[in-house]
């Protein structure tokens, strides 16, 4: 798991130098990618649900990604779009176009489903720490 973990760290972290993030920033963005990906695999084992893994993990890299903006004071999407690097299903929509590719429409149904809930559940925790956070802000 550790190796999994500084793997999703490090990822994040190089995908932030090609995305030309600040080098000041640069190790928030790696710590946005663990996180997300320390929460969906703790999520992942306790629920074996790769879709709600997805799901919490990408809420907790959207609060992450929030507090840090607003302590950084940086715009949130330099620290939410790196750290969302590990948790997009590019794995299963690699394997639904394969599977289409052998004739297997049933697993290629299978992973394209699949990989539509998991890009879902991802945008429905970003809209959902985004819009909770709008009220938070109005009130102050």
């Amino acid at each position: 798991m550790i190796v999994k973990l500084f793997s999703a760290f490090f990822a994040t972290l190089f995908f932030s130098i090609i995305f030309n993030i600040s080098k000041y920033e640069l190790i928030y963005c790696g710590i946005s990618g663990f996180l997300g990906w320390l929460s969906y695999l703790l999520t992942f084992n306790l629920t074996s649900s790769v879709v709600f893994a997805a799901f919490i993990g990408a809420l907790m890299i959207s609060l992450y990604s929030r507090l840090l903006a607003k302590i950084r004071k940086t715009p949130v999407t330099i620290f939410s779009i790196s750290g969302m690097i590990p948790l997009v299903p590019g794995a299963g929509m690699y394997k639904t176009v394969y599977y289409i590719i052998e004739e297997d429409y049933a697993l290629s149904t299978h992973y394209g489903i699949e990989s539509l809930q998991i890009a879902g559940a991802i945008a429905i925790a970003i809209i959902l720490v985004s819009s909770f956070s709008l009220f938070q802000f109005k009130r102050s």
